[in-house]
């Protein structure tokens, strides 16, 4: 039986959970692909569809027998008592994982016209439109990021069927900035984003109160004047 390397090594089939990696050594070949030990006293399918090549008809060709390899665990069936590996290694967050609102941590990989895209540990990258990559306009992706840069988004929607993920990075900034300024104004120096948002309002609404008070004055004059008008044209007639 193959030792595992390591104290996390697995010793029987309750100690494995999928996306596990696991040492073990190819017992055996068949046309479907190949049964590997991994110290739990019963030996782990690698089909020929996991082998991480595409159109594979050997599976001599990718692994051999007696051969030590790494490989992931893909399902474990307690019940049936049987597991089945990879050589691909899973990725970091599945789909499953994936939620609208939530802050992903990436790498970009790759710039077009329309937008950046993203590695944040998923089956495929993440993709920040043009018009997300920050608050203000942006002409070209490339004045905001670049190849390489380590950037954090908030998804704002995912596309399970077409498997799809679109970020957006001033989603993300959003909240940082609300709390910096919280913070802030802790100090009694700068307002909150709410504060400057109401006394934007309140300075909007104040031309708006004068014009009214104006008109009220002008035409509580005039009716004034309308009365006098009125009185002094009585007078003149009295007066005959």
């Amino acid at each position: 039986m193959n030792e595992q390397v390591g104290t996390n090594a697995p010793k029987s089939l309750g100690d494995l959970v999928p996306r596990q990696e696991v040492k073990g050594t190819v017992k055996r070949l068949e046309l479907y692909g190949a049964f590997v030990d991994i110290g739990i006293g019963q030996d782990a399918l690698l089909h020929i569809s996991q082998l991480g090549k595409a159109n594979v008809r050997n599976v001599e060709d990718v692994v051999k027998a007696g051969e030590e390899i790494t490989a992931y665990v893909l399902k474990v069936d307690k019940d049936a008592g049987r597991v089945a590996l990879s050589l691909v290694k899973p990725p970091a967050v599945t789909w499953d994982d994936i939620q609208e609102g939530m802050v992903l941590r990436g790498t970009i990989t790759r710039l077009e016209s329309y937008g950046a895209f993203v590695d944040v540990g998923a089956e495929r990258d993440a993709m920040v439109h043009v018009s997300e990559l920050s608050s203000g306009f942006v002409n070209s992706p490339s004045d905001v990021v670049k190849v390489g840069d380590v950037v954090e988004g908030r998804v704002i929607k995912v596309n399970r069927k077409k498997r799809q993920i679109d970020m957006s990075l001033k989603a993300a900034e959003a909240p940082v900035a609300a709390q910096m300024a919280a913070a802030d104004d802790d100090d009694g120096d700068i307002p909150t984003a709410m504060e400057l948002a109401l006394r934007q309002a309140m300075d909007d609404e104040m031309p708006r109160r004068r014009d009214r008070k104006d008109r009220k004055r002008d035409k509580q004059r005039h009716y004034e004047e309308q009365e006098e008008i009125f009185a002094r044209t009585l007078r003149n007639h009295s007066g005959k």
